[in-house]
């Protein structure tokens, strides 16, 4: 693999990581809150941004359930799952070509595994500032974006300057 595609790849684990311990932070009332004129709880697009999903297409060793979280230990619990899948994206991202079916319904659909994997990153970097946005609706700054991007990144693997 690159070394830009595993910076990728690390950088996510590292900021969904994050996006978890602040949320775990929050009381459990947090996680029922949404944005205006969405269904969608913090809650919820923490489950989504966490399941297996794309791992499974990828690799092929299974879908594993995930439940929406209602308290810091279901958050924390999540976390882990969420950690798990990010590794097995990683070890994905060292064999990018190729394709891959799949069934959505009644139809089969044929994706590029290079495409896959951007969407991974590009999926959770939307759904980081989904529930960035979330909070700060509600006047809560409990994500902050700015603490979770590149130059940080850098900062926290030593490579900064």
């Amino acid at each position: 693999m690159d070394v830009v595609t595993d910076r990728l790849f690390r950088h996510l684990a590292w900021a969904n990581s994050y996006v978890f311990d602040r949320i775990a932070e929050q009381p459990d009332s947090t996680l029922k809150l949404a944005a205006p004129n969405d269904t969608w709880t913090v809650a919820e697009i923490l489950e989504h941004l966490t399941a297996s999903r794309y791992a499974d297409l990828l690799d092929g060793t299974g879908d594993i359930p995930t439940q929406v979280p209602s308290n810091k230990a279901e958050v924390l619990a999540l976390k882990e799952l969420s950690h798990g899948f990010d590794v097995r994206l990683r070890e994905s991202a060292k064999h990018p070509d190729g394709f891959v079916e799949f069934q959505r319904g009644e139809k089969t659909i044929r994706r590029n595994r290079e495409t896959i994997l951007t969407q991974c990153i590009h999926h959770a970097t939307e759904h980081r500032a989904q529930i960035a946005g979330i909070f700060a609706n509600h006047g809560m700054k409990v994500i902050d974006l700015d603490a979770i991007d590149m130059w940080e990144f850098a900062n926290y693997e030593g490579l900064g300057d």
